[in-house]
């Protein structure tokens, strides 16, 4: 019963409406799931049908760009320093590693930092900071969502394909493949961020 509802809720209208409130609470804080909902429910569309695929990606893409360009707003709006959260060491250490990476390309920065939760925030907020044009930054963020989508929703539909058993064991094993992957980009960044410093 239970799982049969949660089926129906996921797959529906307000499955939807969830992951796009993660998805876009995901742009201001690392402990809001929004790769896993969109893995999960992209795993559930290709096994059930509902909602289709491509309606997953669209909706998680623009919910992306929302909650990476209100991240853009504040940046630019408040700068990075005026909340009290902004001044966290993890925070700052973030915001300056950003702006050095923006300096050197912006549409690589963008792009990348999508898929690294506490650089998504850090690098949005720099661009705004910096006063990205918004043309321009709205562009490459647009580009940046939309290929975020499109990779955590077809990483669910695989999952999918590949997984024999119900749409409840999908969406556990869819859930837990997106939490390790986000833990294999977190070690990496981490290695590459020690590497970086022990060569200076």
């Amino acid at each position: 019963m239970i799982p049969d509802a949660l089926s129906a809720l996921l797959t529906g209208p307000w499955g939807l409406l969830l992951m796009a409130a993660l998805v876009i609470g995901d742009a201001f804080t690392v402990v809001i799931p929004g790769e896993i909902a969109v893995t999960a429910v992209g795993a559930l569309a290709v096994q059930t049908g509902h909602p289709p695929l491509w309606v997953v990606i669209a909706v998680a893409a623009v919910s992306a760009l929302i909650g990476d360009a209100s991240c853009y707003l504040i940046g630019r709006r408040v700068g990075t320093e005026r909340w009290r959260w902004m001044r966290h060491p993890r925070v700052r250490a973030a915001v300056a590693g950003a702006r050095r990476r923006l300096d050197r390309g912006t549409a690589t920065v963008l792009f990348t930092a999508r898929f690294i939760p506490f650089a998504r925030l850090a690098v949005n907020l720099v661009a705004g900071a910096a006063h990205t044009p918004p043309l321009r930054y709205l562009t490459l963020a647009a580009v940046a969502a939309t290929g975020w989508a499109a990779y955590q929703a077809a990483l669910g539909a695989a999952i999918a394909l590949l997984l024999p058993g119900g749409p409840v064991v999908t969406l556990l094993v869819s859930a837990g493949a997106a939490v390790g992957l986000g833990l294999l980009i977190d070690v990496a960044v981490s290695r590459a961020r020690s590497s970086s410093r022990s060569r200076r």
